[in-house]
């Protein structure tokens, strides 16, 4: 079974920093694109970020600038560095990662993201 953990979420007021981390364990050959996700209460999901197996990234305008996404390839894992938070940033974040040949889709449990003074 694969699993999708995440960590790094919490409280920070604005204009503060968290790293997010998830990593894929359990029977895993290959990993394609990883990426974060995002859902504000009453919102929908959104991309927040992305990687490829290739380390090629892509972000939603909202956060280009201030988020950084990297991988571990060794580790299975992803990371999301986030930076000059904003209150707009507020909402449970959860990683997803394409899995084996035939890339099939995982997700994490999420994590809780409050930017608040």
């Amino acid at each position: 079974q694969v699993q999708l953990v995440e960590s790094g979420g919490g409280l920070v007021q604005p204009g503060g920093s968290l790293r997010l981390s998830c990593v894929a364990s359990g029977s895993i050959l290959s990993i394609g694109a990883m990426g974060w996700y995002r859902q504000a209460p009453g919102k929908q999901r959104e991309l927040v970020a992305g990687i490829t197996s290739g380390g090629w990234t892509s972000y939603a305008n909202s956060v280009k600038g201030r988020f950084s996404i990297s991988r571990d390839n060794v580790k299975n894992t992803v990371y999301l560095q986030m930076n000059s938070l904003k209150p707009e940033d507020t909402a449970v974040y959860c990683c997803n990662a394409e899995i084996g040949s035939s890339r099939s889709p995982y997700w994490g449990q999420g994590t809780q993201v409050t930017v608040s003074s």
